[in-house]
């Protein structure tokens, strides 16, 4: 099976076309690293949860939507090459990213059921 990066973004919803511009202008990129797949999805329907919600894990302010968003590798060793290699990559250097890094999530996964 395959390997999975998978991202929480609070982006404003005013920069939501510079969000997608950035987003393909990045596919290029990891798909040269040898991304298999990169999804973006704009939060629509994200309730407010009373104990733990995407709004809340992101910290997300007002004016703002939460982006759920997905890497999908052959393996973790090529994910793990891509994010050693693009932080000195001059194709990384200058990209436009539309959103408060800080509040961003990132994390690994290793897919236990896939169903098609």
């Amino acid at each position: 099976m395959s390997y999975v990066t998978g991202f929480l973004i609070p982006v404003k919803i005013e920069n939501k076309a510079a969000y997608i511009a950035s987003a393909r202008q990045s596919w290029p990129l990891f798909q040269k690293y040898g991304a298999l797949e990169q999804v973006e999805t704009w939060g629509e329907d994200i309730p407010e949860g009373e104990t733990t919600s995407f709004p809340r894990a992101v910290k997300r302010e007002p004016g703002e939507a939460v982006v759920f968003s997905w890497l999908r590798w052959p393996d973790r060793a090529t994910a793990d090459k891509c994010f050693e290699q693009m932080m000195s990559d001059p194709d990384f250097d200058g990209m436009d990213m539309p959103f408060d890094g800080k509040r961003m999530m990132w994390a690994g996964f290793d897919p236990v059921f896939e169903g098609k």
